[in-house]
């Protein structure tokens, strides 16, 4: 199974490149892992909705340029279903089962995916209600497709 990991913005601080890296190393035994980053709008301070807009539609067309026809869409969106780990997982393993051999983990810049990005999904996934740093979130992201495929194999995970 490919997996591909789409996410607006460059991470900077060493701590989590460190932490991506090692689950990138780990991940390697479950499956192919690809990490694609696409260049961020600058936002300015109390940009109009129409500016928003306009910023999330530019970082839409990055993300669009990277998500290939077979590939099944899985959107990180606050408002999104939530998952356990245990059933991130069996999504993960049916998705196989059905066929579907690349999946993208699309994450938004700090204001979220532009409307064709959405269209595109076809699972919108939320981790909470709450908003994370979208460079913490790669981290979360990996570390629980991680434990999915830990669950999958059989093999034990810290509950």
């Amino acid at each position: 199974m490919k997996i591909t990991i789409i996410s607006v913005g460059k991470i900077k601080e060493k701590y989590l490149k460190d932490a991506i890296a090692e689950y990138a190393k780990r991940l390697g035994k479950y499956c192919r892992l690809e990490i694609i980053e696409v260049a961020d709008e600058k936002t300015p301070d109390q940009a109009s909705e129409t500016v928003e807009e306009g910023i999330r539609a530019k970082e839409a067309e990055r993300i669009l340029k990277n998500i290939k026809d077979d590939m099944y869409v899985i959107t990180l969106e606050i408002q999104g279903k939530m998952l356990t780990s245990e059933e991130l997982a069996d999504k993960i393993e049916t998705l196989g089962i059905q066929g579907k051999s690349s999946i993208a983990f699309v994450i938004g810049g700090s204001i979220g995916l532009g409307k064709a990005v959405l269209d595109r999904s076809d699972f919108a996934l939320s981790f909470s209600r709450m908003t994370f740093p979208h460079q913490l979130m790669r981290v979360i992201l990996l570390e629980q497709i991680y434990r999915g495929f830990r669950i999958i194999n059989g093999e034990p995970y810290h509950k």
